[in-house]
């Protein structure tokens, strides 16, 4: 089987399962117990978001872990939306891309649905782009209400755009308005240093790194007013209650460091393989579009519309043949709605409905991008036989 589904989830790193199996065992200590048990998974906690912070480029009572990349976005949105608005209630507006992750768009939802404030979405170009000037003409706009958060995600997880970031950090901090991101992509392939990006808060997720499934990180700005969503003991620095989940911190932080120190090697190259393999599709099968920025894209992701076939069943085709990737996001699968992302990028419906995105690992080879593009020509052609 030739993975090309990284962007989905990645397997965990032997270093970050040897770094948290003590805190499974022997050292299982409750963070906030007065013992010696307890101790020793303090410090293990508290010194796994220092390896963390200095990934980031912050300090360390500047994050939270939380739960995964999905809660880290419900914290920044709803925590910060609700905090602001609660100190003015003036701020009713929120802003987040026409790109963005389900956890950003339904978390919006819901501070429309529940909360009445008023949700606006930042539209994108062709290629996935957002535009700063058009950004900041929104958060400045005369309409009713201030802006209490705006959410851009640092890089697309169906297309790979990668967005101007500080750029529009930039016009946030004009606008007085605090700036999210959802890094969860991001991490492993771009620099996640948040004083050279100017994020307010920014959101990422183990398992995108080699962590396991269950853990994440929110990076919140000191001084960054945020209500909780999860009411308890107060762990977290009162931002998240629960009784931390100290293993899984452990190999969150061991798996980013692994992933940052590797980074420089890593995007240089994958991204040739990458550009390699558009290069090999769209000359194998002459009708697919890459999708996305041509430049400002993830290393590791090429996403392709193969008009005239169905793209559920080239990848099927593609699994029976050994090559599993993916229609688009992994939280939308099984859905045959159209792409949320290519049709606010201008996509029609039906060719939208062809989608197929190939996430590269760091391992993956060129022997395996070459075996993958000959089989997806050969796939292609097969469907558009069947009809």
């Amino acid at each position: 089987m030739i993975f090309l589904d990284a962007a989905a989830t990645t397997p965990v790193r032997r270093e970050a399962i040897e770094a948290m199996f003590p805190y499974l065992t022997n050292q299982f200590g409750n963070p906030s117990s007065h013992h010696e048990l307890g101790e020793l998974a303090a410090t293990a906690l508290e010194r796994a978001r220092e390896q963390c912070a200095e990934v980031l480029g912050c300090h360390a009572e500047e994050l939270t872990f939380t739960s995964g990349g999905t809660e880290a976005d419900n914290l920044a949105l709803k925590g910060i939306a609700l905090a602001r608005r609660a100190a003015d209630p003036s701020l009713n507006r929120v802003l987040i891309s026409a790109i963005e992750h389900p956890a950003i768009v339904e978390s919006a939802d819901y501070l429309r649905r529940v909360h009445g404030f008023t949700v606006e979405t930042v539209p994108v170009d062709s290629t996935g782009l957002v535009d700063p000037a058009v950004f900041a003409g929104m958060l400045a706009d005369s309409a009713p209400g201030g802006v209490a958060v705006a959410s851009i995600m640092y890089a697309n997880n169906e297309v790979g755009t990668v967005q101007d970031i500080p750029a529009l950090a930039a016009a946030a901090a004009d606008a007085g308005v605090p700036l999210h991101s959802d890094a969860v992509q991001a991490a492993g392939w771009l620099s996640l240093d948040v004083g050279s990006l100017r994020v307010t808060a920014m959101s990422i997720s183990g398992h995108k790194v080699g962590a396991p499934k269950g853990v994440g990180l929110l990076f919140l700005k000191s001084g960054t007013l945020c209500e909780p969503l999860v009411h308890g003991g107060g762990q977290e620095r009162g931002t998240r209650s629960g009784t931390e989940n100290v293993a899984f911190a452990v190999a969150l932080a061991t798996a980013l460091r692994l992933a940052e120190a590797g980074r420089d090697d890593a995007v240089e190259r994958v991204t040739a393989l990458r550009e390699a393999y558009i290069g090999q599709v769209l000359t194998g099968v002459p009708s697919s579009r890459l999708t996305g920025h041509g430049t400002r894209r993830l290393p590791n992701v090429a996403s392709f519309v193969f008009p005239g076939t169905s793209g559920e069943s080239v990848l099927l085709e593609l699994e029976r043949r050994g090559i599993v990737c993916s229609s688009g996001s992994a939280c939308a699968a099984g859905s045959d709605e159209p792409s949320a992302v290519l049709s606010a990028m201008g996509v029609e419906r039906t060719v939208a409905q062809t989608a197929l995105r190939f996430s590269f690992g760091a391992g993956v080879t060129a022997a395996e991008l070459d075996t993958a593009a000959a089989e997806l020509a050969a796939a292609v052609a097969r469907m558009q036989r069947l009809g």
